[in-house]
Order: C-alpha cells, then structure tokens, then sequence
C-alpha cells in the first residue's frame, strides 16, 4: 500500500473526527445515548424535549493555566462554555469532566479552575484525573480538591436516573508518548462493581486517555482496555467518554459506544499528521474556528449518528 493510500485509510478509519469544541450534551432517548450539539441544547426555541431528557454534560481538557500561543486565554474559552451549558433550557443535573483540568498540576492552577467550574449550574460534578493533573510530586494537588468521591483512589462509581457511572484512571503510569493503563488492581475493582449490576443496565464509563486504540505510536489509547471492554460486553448500552487528543473520534462495537471530546483549550492535529501530538497553532483569526462545537443528530431509521461543525467564530 502506498503512503497516500496508509494516509486515506487512516483518515477513513478515524471518522468523525473535529477540532475544538466546547462540551458535548448527552441525552437519554429509548434508553440510547446520543451526543448532541451544545450550542443547539442551550436554544430555548429548540431545546431539548425532542431529543429526550438531558442527563449530563462532558466537558474536558480544559488546561487552566495554558497560556501559550495556541490560545493565550483558556479561561475565556472554559467560561464561554460554562456560558453555553448554563444556557441550556434544561440544564442537566450532572457535568462530567474527562481529565487536564489544568495544565501544570500547580495549586493556583487548581484554585482558579474550581472557581470556574463553580458557576456551573448543576447539581453534581464529576472529574477523572488526566496526565497533566498529576505531574506534582506527591500526586495531591487533584486528590486534594478531587478526591472524595474515589477515597483518593481515582476510580469510583455512582448511579443517576438508572444509569450506571464507573469512572476510571488509567494516567498515573503515563509517559510521553506511551499509553494508558488501567492495571489489575482497577480492572478486578471493575468487575465487582458492575457484578451486582443487570444486562439492561445501561452503562457509561469515562476516562481521560482514549479507552481504544485511536493511534498507538502517539500513545493514544490504553494498554490493557480490552480486558475492561470483556467485562463490559454483556450490557445492552454501554457509553465510553474519554479526553486527551482534544478532537472528537468516535466508535461503535456491538453495543459500546466510544467517544472522545474536544477540549475547551486548544486543538491538536490529527493522528499521524505531523512529528506528534501538541497544542496546535494556528492564525489568530482562526482559532475561533478551531474551537467550533459538533452538531451531533440523531437518524432513527436506521439509528445512526450524523455530524455537522459549527464554530463559535
């Protein structure tokens, strides 16, 4: 196979796939789950009763404390997004964050997201730690602000409107370039948890680094993730969100649904294209349009997903 060949299929594999973004709705309809446009949730002629009851808001990679060229003001872009999800006409009682909610792991870095993340207008946030959450040196500063929900452990699950919620860790053993893992001590934890738990339940679990393998020679996946996906076959509706490559991709196998966000801060490029992932820079005049949010509907006959982009220039 030729090299524009390697090339085209990479791109055909990695379908729907965009830069940027804001936040992605997911709503509960005939007990499937489906990403919808943020901007088109907070439309209060639109709204959202069409779709089905809003039930959380991802939100990830919001890197406070980025201040480099790729985009010099990620507290405006974060803000910008809370703006949208306090906007929505039903505001859904959840938000979850998938990972970086800063960037150097600082404790100002920290205090200044969760004054952010306060004026979002929900009952419950939910965080999962990403790489750049735990480059200090004791590995505190999250669990410090973060970690009750999982006694410091960095997994843990919780149940809301009879859904199941397992959040997940598989960053602490990071390096650049390498992947994720989970390791055998959370995967066992993962099948005494989901155990109790029946076929028709549905499911959704999140971490920060792709759950699957979306490019392994940028460490762009987790190593030992397909001994979670065996555990989690046997359910009728699994989702699985995850952060880090600050793009959306997503997947469907069987029932598993996978699915990436963007991040609030800044792009990075595609896989493969260029020497590796790092924030992307672009002209001034077009990051706005970098950090568009996708328009997700939902095609009932047959059930599928169309994808449309919509800056925020």
């Amino acid at each position: 196979m030729s090299d524009e060949q390697l090339l085209q299929s990479r791109r055909n594999a990695l379908k729907c796939m965009a830069y940027g973004g804001a936040g992605t709705l997911f709503v509960l309809a005939g007990g499937v789950f489906s990403p919808v446009d943020l901007a088109l949730a907070a439309d209060d002629k639109l709204g959202t009763a069409r779709l089905g009851k809003p039930l959380f808001v991802q939100i990830s990679d919001t890197h406070i404390g980025f201040n480099k060229e790729a985009n010099p003001d990620v507290n405006g872009t974060l803000t910008q997004t809370i703006d949208l999800v306090n906007g929505m006409a039903e505001r859904p009682a959840l938000i979850i964050h998938t990972g970086d909610i800063t960037h150097l792991s600082k404790p100002a870095e920290f205090d200044l997201a969760q004054q952010l993340l306060s004026r979002l207008r929900t009952t419950e946030l939910h965080t999962v730690p990403g790489e750049h959450d735990t480059t200090d040196a004791t590995v505190t500063e999250y669990f410090n602000r973060f970690g009750k929900a999982s006694n410091n452990k960095g997994y843990y699950s919780f149940d809301h409107a009879g859904v199941h919620f397992v959040a997940l860790i598989n960053v602490l053993q990071f390096k650049p370039g390498g992947l994720g893992t989970l390791g055998t001590e959370q995967l066992a934890w993962v099948a005494a948890d989901l155990k109790g738990h029946s076929d028709s339940t549905p499911i959704v679990v999140f971490a920060h680094m792709p759950l699957w393998t979306i490019y392994e020679p940028w460490g762009w996946g987790t190593g030992d993730a397909d001994q979670l996906m065996e555990q989690l076959r046997r359910f009728g509706s699994v989702t699985v969100l995850n952060g880090h490559i600050h793009q959306i991709v997503q997947k469907v196998e069987g029932n598993v649904t996978f699915h990436t966000a963007r991040s609030t801060a800044y792009p990075q490029p595609t896989a493969g294209m260029g020497s590796g992932p790092a924030p992307l820079k672009v002209a001034a005049d077009q990051l706005a349009k970098m950090l568009g949010i996708t328009s997700v509907s939902v095609v009932k006959h047959p059930r599928s997903l169309a994808l449309s982009d919509t800056t925020i220039a």
